[in-house]
């Protein structure tokens, strides 16, 4: 089995430290910014970090956002990362309405400023934080597959992307006491809020189990 992937890059993204871990897990990786570099590629990855209209204009100018949407309809497995899995989405809330790639239907919402209790916390969400099953989300055969609940991941952001089926949830964190979408799965379509390539040999775990899709 092929473990080469395409990183796609679009001018936003902490394409280093994303290479390296899966170059740690065996890969050989591609850094793609051209939409025919796409469709050949056996695996796709989408990170990102900043702003999401920032994000969809760095596709959209590129012409990477429909080679993407493209490539998610070949059946090859494709993930997104913090940024990357927002655009995933929809449509995001973040600085007015943007329209993102619609692969994973739903919103991107802002993550509550306020605890369970009604008290204030800091935003952006910052910090490592446990991984726990969604609601009838099974792990096995997914990205998680080699995951025990509770596993703590990093994570850096302000908005989280809410589907709109629930099916699609993966596996939430808790932050302030409200649970906050830490992963998302349609299909042969992940998405994780948080970045498995900061959050030590977990992260290399799950990284690893997407080469093995």
């Amino acid at each position: 089995m092929t473990r080469a992937l395409a990183v796609v890059d679009y001018g936003i993204g902490n394409l280093l430290s994303v290479r390296r871990a899966f170059e740690y897990n065996g890969a050989t990786v591609s850094l793609v910014h051209d939409p025919d570099e796409i469709k050949g590629a056996p695996r796709l990855v989408l990170p990102g970090v900043g702003a999401f209209a920032d994000g969809m204009k760095g596709l959209a100018q590129r012409g990477l956002d429909q080679a993407i949407i493209e490539f998610a309809k070949t059946g090859k497995p494709l993930i997104g990362i913090c940024l990357g899995m927002q655009m995933l989405g929809s449509m995001s809330e973040e600085f007015g309405i943007h329209l993102g790639l619609g692969l994973v239907p739903g919103r991107v919402a802002s993550v509550p400023p306020t605890r369970t209790d009604g008290t204030q916390h800091k935003i952006p969400h910052i910090g490592w934080s446990g991984l726990l099953p969604s609601a009838g989300a099974a792990w096995q055969n997914t990205i998680l597959a080699s995951t025990h609940e509770g596993t703590a991941v990093y994570l850096v952001h302000s908005f989280h992307l809410v589907p709109d089926d629930p099916s699609h949830l993966l596996a939430d964190c808790f932050y302030g006491g409200r649970r906050i979408t830490a992963a998302v799965r349609a299909g042969n379509i992940y998405g994780c809020q948080f970045h498995p390539e900061k959050s030590g040999p977990a992260g290399l775990a799950i990284l690893s189990s997407f080469l093995e899709l």
